[in-house]
């Protein structure tokens, strides 16, 4: 209720009723304006919203007017934040599900193509294949008619003409001229056996081999049994005719073998570096083996090793070879290009046990000389001069040095002391032991041989007559 004062300064005049003194305006026949419907988009933009009589929008962070809402329990299940507690379990346990009874069967349809194809669509797939199918029988017959077929049963590979074939060569030609005379060696003795290699020097059937490969035998022949087994693989018994051990050669003798194939034998001494020879025997027991190679050296001292305590060791004029020879070689021939017989091979040396192109070979003349010494049933006597020596190498002296000497033999009688250096023999020089060893060896029993030695820096000269040992 407003005062007198206040009405008479803010209020309306009396007679007025609205916001405007209509009795104090414009002429009433003149044009009044008019007020317009607003704009929909305007009205929309700034309009009230439906339903809503304020003229002015509320502050929307009044709170003046709401009602307050009660607070209810935290629930831990939906409030995060809220502190743990004991609580009612988020959805009640419901009620179980009773099993249904057994559905319908499935059918091929619903196996193979699922419950996603209709039978009309099926029924097209069908026919789609089937056409499909014909065509492409169709297409293999026509194929199958018109292409010429990749397999025959009529195509017969044509042969080639021998008359064009290349003549064989030199080592085809002499191992099929020697392969017949040529023997494995099989010796057992008591649980113990080994394999060697031999050939015929004769028909009366005397096979030429190693001492070595028929020393076990030797030693105990009641208990022991020795086979040549031929080319054909024709076994048959063996007995030893004789052996040298200083030469590493024995003869073997076979009876009642008809037909045999006696070697040629060649001359060693016509031998030249680099000339190509052929080895053959059973190594390793692979029995008819043909190796190839060439004459790496001629006049190689060699001296091998003991076979037992009753042999001793053995002294060669060795040839040298790099044809693969390995053990089970041994007794087997070294031939040349001719098929001549120029060596027995006896001998490798190697680190491993096997082959590594250093092969050795007794000089034929020398391996048959000793044969038929054996075979006459005589003697064999070996050139020796009474001392022991060893290598000696220093910047002094290069040569032969004595060991022992053996009283009243002939290097004692020529005046030879212990540790003099022999440097040459019969006019050859003297760098090794086994030099002086086969130089000796190679000398005449009861021949005077000059020779010379070093003894406290100076060099003598000397003769000395090898005796027989």
């Amino acid at each position: 209720m407003k005062s007198p004062t206040e009405a008479s300064v803010f209020g309306r005049p009396n007679g007025v009723t609205g916001s405007f003194d209509e009795s104090k305006s414009t002429s009433l026949d003149k044009p009044q304006p008019t007020v317009a419907a607003p704009d929909p988009v305007l009205a929309e933009a700034f309009g009230r919203p439906a339903g809503s009589s304020e003229s002015l929008p509320r502050d929307p962070d009044a709170r003046y007017g709401e009602k307050e809402i009660p607070q209810t329990a935290p629930d831990p299940w939906r409030d995060p934040e809220s502190a743990p507690s004991l609580a009612a379990p988020a959805f009640a346990k419901g009620q179980g599900v009773r099993p249904s009874g057994p559905g319908p069967k499935l059918g091929v349809k619903e196996v193979l193509l699922g419950r996603g194809i209709a039978w009309p669509a099926l029924v097209t797939l069908v026919v789609i294949a089937l056409f499909v199918g014909l065509i492409g029988g169709l297409m293999g017959r026509w194929t199958a008619e018109v292409v010429a077929p990749l397999n025959s049963d009529t195509v017969e590979l044509a042969k080639g003409d021998s008359g064009d074939q290349r003549p064989a060569g030199a080592v085809t030609r002499v191992a099929n001229a020697v392969a017949k005379s040529v023997v494995s060696i099989d010796v057992r003795a008591g649980s113990s056996g080994g394999t060697g290699s031999g050939f015929v020097i004769d028909k009366a059937g005397y096979i030429l081999t190693n001492n070595h490969v028929v020393a076990m035998a030797a030693d105990d022949p009641k208990n022991s049994r020795i086979e040549a087994v031929f080319f054909d693989r024709t076994r048959v018994p063996a007995r030893i005719v004789g052996r040298d051990p200083r030469n590493d050669v024995a003869v073997i003798k076979v009876d009642n073998v008809n037909n045999l194939t006696v070697s040629k034998i060649g001359d060693p001494n016509s031998l030249q570096i680099g000339q190509e020879v052929i080895a053959f025997g059973s190594p390793l027991g692979l029995q008819r083996t043909v190796t190839t190679g060439i004459v790496s050296a001629l006049h190689r001292p060699t001296v091998g090793p003991q076979e037992d305590e009753s042999d001793v060791s053995s002294v060669i004029d060795a040839i040298q070879t790099d044809a693969a020879i390995n053990p089970g070689n041994s007794g087997g021939p070294l031939v040349d290009d001719s098929g001549a017989v120029v060596g027995m091979n006896y001998l490798i040396a190697s680190r491993t046990g096997g082959s590594v192109g250093l092969g050795f070979a007794i000089p034929i003349d020398q391996a048959t000389a000793v044969a038929q010494k054996l075979i006459r049933g005589e003697k064999i006597a070996h050139a020796q001069i009474g001392v022991s020596t060893r290598d000696v190498r220093n910047v002094r002296v290069l040569g032969a040095q004595v060991v022992n000497v053996v009283q009243g033999g002939p290097a004692d009688r020529a005046g030879l002391r212990e540790g003099d250096v022999i440097t040459g023999f019969a006019g050859d020089a003297v760098q090794l032991a086994d030099e002086l060893t086969v130089a000796v060896f190679k000398s005449q029993i009861g021949k005077s041989v000059p020779f010379t030695y070093w003894r406290g820096g100076r060099t003598f000269n000397g003769t000395i007559t090898p005796a027989s040992d």
